[in-house]
């Protein structure tokens, strides 16, 4: 029988840190309506306490844990397909068939649970990164960076719409359509109508059938999602995998040049988005520069940062502590992780469950978070001691394989790959 392949426990330890940060960025979408995510002042002007939490949240965790996720999905993709070709396997049958189950597991969750899925999204720019996966680290990088200019130069566009379109509706005579269409792009940039408002919370606090009802005819589908930031996903995830090629993820590079990217990318990073934050804030987060500061602005940054993150939590880890061990086993099971607190969330939240839909302000979601992380990191090991996988990596697996998978024994001794 051959030796299982030996885990990576940077790759768990990285991942585990982003799946919990992700749940600290998307708090705002699960407790609040679509709009109010980009901005604290959608509906109503913002307390200290929520001005200082929105701040916070947009210099540290908004895009970079979705970016950080990225990264580690691009390398562990990379991961498996090394691995299929080395037992013998055909890597195109294995990655896709993963990255078709994964797609379905998203569509799931995009319409029966939650607007904000991104595991659909992530299928199908997986699927096409797999036509990366040989290319050289330079040229990953290349590719990647390219794949991010391209990005900021399509949202920029986006951006000179938004300030043309809003100078249109401004205009005398301007027309209803042309303050209508004005009027729904503000909505998008959290700055919404009254009568948009109570819409959007009336529809939260409604039953699941009326909310499966509703996302079935306005959620963002997979294909928007890929031609709106399909570009910026590409990029990570071959930043991803060019991280794992060239030793960067799996912690390989001396101390010096970790600290140097922790320091320079972190730095810089909060830095520049501080800036962005006060700019929104002294625009009175009008939808013209919220769409500026959020698409144009913190794209091209977001690279530099994630680097900079991943740097230092290698740099911190400490192998075989308490918090490090936590951490990983999260991580290890990020996807059962990352529906679990779906479902807690929009069971808090939503008109089906205790109905806490915009009920709670901005800083007061984030109280939510803590014991929902806590949770991740108390049970993910525990269940991990007695079993191979998480429940839903299991699920994957097996009909990834179409196979059952053994599931009963310690996953920290069977060392399963993926």
């Amino acid at each position: 029988m051959t030796p299982a392949p030996i885990r990576i426990a940077t790759l768990d330890l990285i991942r585990g840190v982003a799946v919990m940060g992700i749940l600290a960025s998307n708090i705002a979408a699960f407790g609040f309506p679509e709009f109010a995510y980009m901005t604290p002042a959608s509906m109503g002007a913002p307390s200290t306490p929520d001005l200082i939490a929105w701040t916070t949240t947009f210099i540290v965790i908004d895009g970079k844990m979705r970016g950080l996720f990225s990264f580690l999905f691009g390398a562990s993709m990379l991961l498996v397909i090394d691995r299929a070709e080395a037992s013998g396997e055909d890597p195109a049958t294995v990655h896709l068939r993963r990255m078709a189950w994964l797609f379905v597991f998203g569509i799931a969750h995009l319409y029966l649970l939650w607007w904000g899925d991104i595991l659909a999204h992530y299928a199908m720019v997986g699927a096409l990164a797999y036509m990366f996966a040989g290319l050289p680290v330079r040229w990953m990088i290349g590719v990647g960076l390219a794949c991010i200019a391209f990005q900021t130069v399509e949202l920029t566009t986006l951006v000179a719409y938004t300030f043309d379109l809003h100078g249109a509706a401004h205009r005398p005579g301007a027309t209803a359509r042309v303050i209508t269409n004005w009027q729904l792009l503000a909505d998008q940039f959290g700055q919404p109508s009254p009568a948009s408002v109570t819409r959007e919370l009336a529809i939260g606090r409604g039953g699941w059938r009326h909310l499966v009802a509703w996302r079935w005819t306005h959620a963002a589908g997979p294909i928007t999602s890929l031609t709106a930031t399909g570009p910026e996903t590409l990029g990570f995830m071959l930043f991803g995998m060019a991280g794992l090629r060239s030793g960067f993820l799996t912690g390989e590079w001396s101390r010096r040049r970790y600290t140097v990217i922790a320091v320079v990318g972190i730095g810089l990073g909060w830095i520049c988005y501080a800036a962005i934050a006060a700019f929104d804030i002294a625009h009175g987060f009008d939808a013209r520069y919220v769409a500026l500061s959020w698409l144009a602005l913190a794209t091209p940054l977001r690279p530099l940062t994630i680097m900079g993150y991943a740097a230092a939590i290698i740099l911190l880890a400490r192998p075989g502590g308490w918090l490090t061990t936590r951490v990983a086993a999260a991580g290890r099971m990020a996807f059962s992780n990352y529906l679990g607190t779906t479902v807690l969330c929009t069971t808090l939240f939503y008109g089906y469950g205790f109905g806490l839909y915009g009920a709670l302000s901005r800083a007061q979601l984030y109280l939510v978070v803590v014991p929902i992380c806590l949770l991740m990191l108390l049970w993910s090991k525990p269940w991990l001691d007695r079993f191979r996988y998480g429940p839903l990596e299991w699920l994957w697996r097996s009909l990834s394989r179409f196979a059952w998978q053994p599931m009963r024994g310690s996953a920290f001794t069977t060392n399963r790959s993926d």
